[in-house]
């Protein structure tokens, strides 16, 4: 099937001014200032986009896609995700891990719902293991996980947090090494995603690992930066130093705006930009709140909905539009070595588009060339939706 999007204001996500984008199957084919002669052809739809905004479906680095939670026992399971969640809150790429339940949660599982909703239209991969260190795994070691099994693409690993193993500088070193071989030879991002709490240690345990071994700063991603202002100026650091962070979008309708706010602070420090910080949603895991005596005294789980809206804030407080969306396109597209294929409008990009009218409400979507969304209507969901 050929689409022929007419009239669209692009960002790739650099400003490309008003343009006509082909597809073909599942890839963008052309971009031209004018595209003629497929009006009126069979197997080719046109949509007129009338100069609304083009820009690359989103990519999210940290979502639950079984569903996290338990910290309040069985029953504070939260549920797995639904492809319609995704495809409502323009997210086309995401990446699927475990939380701090690696027990009743497995990996299998995870396998499995990431195939399914790459099947279902978007496209999933998987890190291997949960919060715990030494690793869990499937085939006995991080690194056959990683060349072996189709979606995954590097391991999970909690840090500095009171639910975490309490990994030193040599754990990370050790997990690095095999994150980062496995991807050479899969050719995969070999990522090591750090779930960070807001622990005594903070980044202490990264900088010492960089500072002792050769492993590129690419292989290793904290996550949950916002935490605390000291995490932040850890994070900071991380990135002037050639690092990555990642910062999670808020978990409601207030706390939105205040990690919003933060995330706007961060990326007005000097040596920050949105190049090397992305963002995401921690979505379906949940959202303990713990006492000072480290008791749950309640929980909630996150949704995607609030990528978008950071998105909007962001802009609404001065930033520019192609700024605030490499946090969830070119940026994290580099993080899942996927440059040139997600994360960007090019030729011989996977047609992961979406629309924004002119209150920067998601308006369409296109995820793998197929029509998902359009005049905010949703076409595409989950088989058992």
């Amino acid at each position: 099937m050929i689409k022929l999007l007419k009239n669209a204001q692009v960002f790739a996500p650099q400003p490309l001014g008003i343009k006509d984008v082909l597809i073909v199957g599942d890839k963008v084919c052309r971009i031209e200032d004018k595209i003629e002669g497929y009006e009126g052809l069979p197997d080719v739809e046109v949509f007129d986009l009338a100069g609304k905004k083009l820009i690359p479906g989103y990519i999210d680095m940290h979502v639950h896609i079984t569903g996290g939670g338990g910290e309040q026992g069985p029953a504070s399971r939260v549920p797995e995700s639904q492809l319609s969640v995704f495809l409502q809150n323009g997210i086309t790429t995401c990446v699927g891990l475990l939380g701090t339940d690696g027990i009743t949660r497995s990996i299998e599982n995870l396998i499995a719902k990431a195939r399914a909703l790459t099947e279902e239209g978007i496209t999933v991969y998987t890190l291997t293991s949960y919060y715990a260190y030494p690793p869990t795994t499937v085939t006995g070691s991080v690194e056959k996980d990683i060349v072996m099994l189709t979606p995954m693409i590097g391991v999970k690993i909690a840090v500095s947090d009171h639910r975490s193993s309490n990994p030193t500088a040599e754990d990370l070193i050790a997990v690095g090494v095999q994150a980062r071989r496995a991807g050479l030879v899969s050719n995969t991002a070999g990522l090591v995603t750090m779930h960070m709490g807001s622990g005594k240690g903070r980044l202490n345990p990264l900088f010492e690992a960089l500072e002792k071994s050769d492993i590129p700063m690419k292989n290793f991603l904290p996550t949950h930066m916002l935490r605390c202002p000291e995490l932040i100026e850890d994070g900071a650091k991380l990135v002037r130093m050639g690092g990555f962070m990642d910062c999670t979008a808020g978990s409601d309708d207030n706390e939105v705006y205040v990690n919003a706010d933060k995330l706007y602070d961060l990326l007005h420090m000097d040596g920050v930009t949105s190049e090397n910080v992305s963002m995401s949603s921690d979505a379906f895991g949940s959202q303990p709140k713990f006492n000072e005596k480290g008791e749950c005294i309640g929980l909630t789980y996150a949704s995607p909905k609030y990528l978008h809206k950071t998105i909007k804030i962001l802009v609404e407080k001065g930033m520019a539009l192609e700024d605030a969306i490499k946090l969830l396109t070119s940026t994290p597209a580099k993080l899942i070595a996927k440059e040139g294929i997600k994360g960007c409008v090019a030729v011989g990009a996977d047609a992961d588009l979406l629309v924004l009218d002119e209150n920067l409400d998601i308006d369409a979507l296109f995820a793998k060339g197929k029509t998902a969304m359009w005049a905010k209507e949703l076409l595409m969901k989950g088989r058992f939706e």
